[in-house]
């Protein structure tokens, strides 16, 4: 995984780490910033909302978590069709 970064965050008083792409990274640092929330404060939303019974780790479920939010941002409305 050249070029992947690996950050620690603490969730519930446990420090983990997650590995991202450079892209991801950057993207989820908007995110935070477009909220007002640390980067660190946004993982744990997202850790909390995570399906428990999906096995899929937190770095996938943050990178799934981006794209749904790019994704629903530029979404055509489709209702006047």
């Amino acid at each position: 995984m050249p070029g992947d970064i690996k950050r620690s965050v603490t969730i519930a008083g446990h420090r983990t780490s997650i590995t991202l792409e450079p892209e991801f990274w950057s993207a989820l640092k908007e995110m935070a910033c477009t909220r007002k929330i640390s980067v660190n404060e946004l993982v744990r939303k997202i850790d909390e909302t995570r399906n428990r019974a999906d096995p899929r780790g937190l770095s996938s479920e943050v990178r799934v978590h981006i794209l749904r939010h790019f994704k629903d941002a530029t979404a055509c409305d489709t209702t006047d069709r």
